[in-house]
């Protein structure tokens, strides 16, 4: 209708048909078509004002369409409007309208037609606008490539951003993962660089943060908790599936990729935060935002860093948690490295917390064990203490250990330890541990005869000396005449029993 109004007043003023077809960029036809209704109606009198649209269409008939062809769908309407009442998805309109009705037109077209049958509601969304200090939203972001200095390796790299509300000023960090630990961190050192902590966070449902991803009660992970607690400041993530929720750290994620990563090229991913940080402060801190209209460091200088809380005293060292079994070895499996816990615990299931230095172990609420770190997998972390009392005394019986508890028993049972540690220290271990066991039950004095016997008679043995002591032989005083086993007991093997041949025959028999 405005066409139709100017293309009147140019009739008006005198102007040509030739000429409104160019200015106006209207068909020849068009323009001979309106000339002449305008001239039936009486409305090229100059005295008579320009009519309004209204009027317009009551005198010249609604403005003309472009010619449209029909769909090939038209002539099943009624099958398609049927379909979609019965909630019937539109590939599965496709097929059916196929067979048995013998459509042979294209999905496309059925597509375009359930379109036009039901065109979708337009979304009306809510810019909100927060306060200094009121709120900061956080993403990761795929980065591409980077060369990892420790692994000397390349791998995928991750772009972690975190967008304050108010001025956009951001923090953005390159890292190699999105693990609990990773995430955590990035967010220690973003409050740090901010030199204060915003009083809500927003973010999507990712795993290092969210454990159940749900519109009313989302479960967050224990770390992520535990860091918004020890900050200071509230979590507050999105409904699944709308990161439109969290649209200001969504464009800065994007201005990192297009503006930073484009085209760049670093020789590991530690040159890469230096470029990054450096960016942050010279490039996308001092543009001038779309949003806003001023510098995002600026606005973060003057408004926002004071309206920050403040920061605690100390850092936060919570890395993450995990729930772990206790094998029948009294130890957990925690990253590769092996912490002990008490014995009673075997079977059952522990939390394990994991700071940067300590490890805790949980049962339920109670603390049941706490160890230094492990610095790489394969490590051991054993307390004897969390032993039942019978592992516990062989691993605290070491080979010296035994030496001191011979010597204060006596000579005799110093030389049956010394020579069994000596013949085979690891697989005789266990012997010399149970024979000095056996002072429990009766006595060192009746030990030390038994080991003196025993000895006396070349098998100095654990089964030995305790069938001497089951037999009570140990009183029995021993043989005047010296026995072989004055000299050293046989190497390999002790005889029991072993008796010179002269006890055995007379001296004329052997004379003989």
């Amino acid at each position: 209708m405005n066409y139709l109004r100017d293309l009147i007043h140019r009739l008006r003023l005198g102007q040509s048909e030739r000429a409104i077809t160019a200015d106006l960029g209207l068909a020849r036809l068009t323009v001979r078509k309106y000339h002449a209704r305008a001239r039936a109606a009486g409305l090229l009198e100059a005295a008579r004002p320009l009519p309004s649209e209204a009027e317009l269409a009551r005198l010249l008939g609604p403005a003309g369409a472009p010619p449209r062809t029909a769909s090939t769908v038209e002539p099943y309407r009624a099958v398609v409007e049927e379909l979609l009442a019965q909630g019937v998805e539109q590939m599965t309109i496709f097929d059916r309208l196929r067979k048995p009705h013998g459509y042979t037109g294209s999905y496309s077209s059925v597509r375009r037609f359930v379109a036009h049958l039901r065109p979708p509601e337009q979304r009306v969304t809510v810019r909100v606008q927060t306060g200094p200090g009121e709120e900061a939203q956080v993403d990761f972001g795929g980065a591409g490539t980077f060369v990892d200095p420790r692994a000397e390796r390349p791998r995928a790299g991750y772009v972690f951003v975190m967008t304050l509300g108010f001025s956009r000023h951001q923090y953005a960090e390159l890292v190699f993962d999105q693990k609990v630990s990773t995430w955590v961190a990035c967010h220690r050192r973003a409050f740090e660089a901010f030199g204060g902590v915003p009083r809500r966070i927003v973010l999507d449902n990712l795993k290092a943060a969210v454990l159940v991803a749900s519109l009313h009660d989302p479960v967050l992970g224990e770390p992520y908790r535990r860091l918004a607690q020890h900050y200071g400041f509230m979590i507050s993530p999105t409904r699944p599936g709308t990161p439109e929720h969290k649209g200001k750290v969504e464009n800065g994620v994007h201005f990192v990729k297009r503006s930073f990563l484009a085209g760049q090229q670093f020789a590991d991913i530690r040159q890469a935060n230096a470029a990054l940080r450096q960016w942050v402060r010279e490039r996308a801190g001092t543009r001038e935002h779309g949003t806003t209209h001023q510098s995002p460091l600026a606005l973060f200088e003057a408004q926002e860093r004071q309206a920050l809380g403040p920061l605690p005293t100390e850092p936060f060292e919570l890395v993450e948690t995990k729930r772990v079994k206790v094998h029948p070895d009294c130890h957990i499996v925690l990253n590769g490295s092996y912490y002990s816990v008490p014995h009673v615990h075997v079977g059952a299931h522990l939390d394990a917390f994991v700071y940067e230095r300590v490890v805790q172990l949980f049962a339920g609420t109670t603390l049941v064990a706490t160890h230094p770190r492990c610095t790489r997998p394969g490590q051991w972390q054993t307390r004897l203490q969390h032993y039942p009392p019978h592992k516990a005394a062989y691993l605290e019986r070491t080979p010296a250990v035994c030496r001191t508890l011979a010597g204060r028993i006596g000579p005799a049972t110093t030389q049956v330890v010394e020579h069994l540690l000596a013949e085979r220290p690891l697989d005789r271990l266990r012997s010399v541990q149970a024979i000095l066991r056996l002072e429990e039950s009766v006595g060192p004095e009746r030990l030390e005869a038994a080991c003196r016997r025993a000895w006396y008679y070349g098998d100095p043995r654990y089964r030995r000396i305790k069938d001497v002591l089951n037999a009570a032989l140990d009183r029995e005083p021993l043989p005047a005449a010296p026995g072989p086993a004055h000299a050293a007991p046989l190497q390999g093997h002790a005889y029991a029993f072993a008796r010179q041949a002269a006890e055995f025959f007379p001296t004329e028999a052997l004379e003989c």
